[in-house]
């Protein structure tokens, strides 16, 4: 069994957690959220009234929109939308305020590993800081399966790369 990473850390031992919140003045709600040298920005607007086409008008819509740090959005950013906008709409309450849209932008500031469960993260201390009404909290943290069959928790970005399974 491996014993030390590259980082020095155990296979078992996260990176240091930052958390910020209220950072944005002009959202309803917002929070930074740091795993290491991985950095997202969260920021949610809402909820305004009216849904997108094809929601149902008895319940609250969840719109995610994803930012890179840089280019165009991609087919991993796509799905990562995915990801939190179900997420999302697992934990909210979405029956308190029917027929309204509440946004949640995820600005990614840096990517070193671990960068879905870093914007889940982000995206549900951005919720709670707007007010918006949750059931419970969603937190994220990423594992990986080594070549050797070693779990390690939180990656980097460069244990990622060399990993047969990563999950987040």
């Amino acid at each position: 069994m491996e014993t030390d990473r590259p980082d020095g850390r155990t296979p078992n031992q996260l990176r240091p957690l930052a958390y910020s919140c209220s950072i944005l003045h002009r959202a309803h709600g917002s929070a930074s959220w740091a795993q290491g040298e991985t950095k997202v920005l969260a920021a949610v607007y809402g909820p305004k009234a009216g849904t997108k086409k094809n929601e149902n008008p008895e319940k609250a819509s969840i719109e995610v929109i994803w930012k890179p740090k840089t280019g165009q959005i991609g087919k991993m950013e796509k799905e990562y939308e995915m990801i939190l906008k179900r997420t999302l709409e697992s934990i909210c309450i979405r029956t308190i305020y029917p027929n309204t849209t509440t946004s949640v932008i995820v600005q990614v500031v840096h990517d070193d590993g671990a960068l879905l469960p870093c914007a889940i993260n982000a995206a549900c201390a951005a919720l709670v800081d707007a007010g918006i009404p949750l059931k419970h909290l969603a937190v994220a943290i990423c594992c990986s399966v080594t070549d050797s069959g070693c779990i390690i928790l939180d990656p980097t970005k460069d244990e990622e790369e060399l990993m047969t399974c990563c999950e987040a």
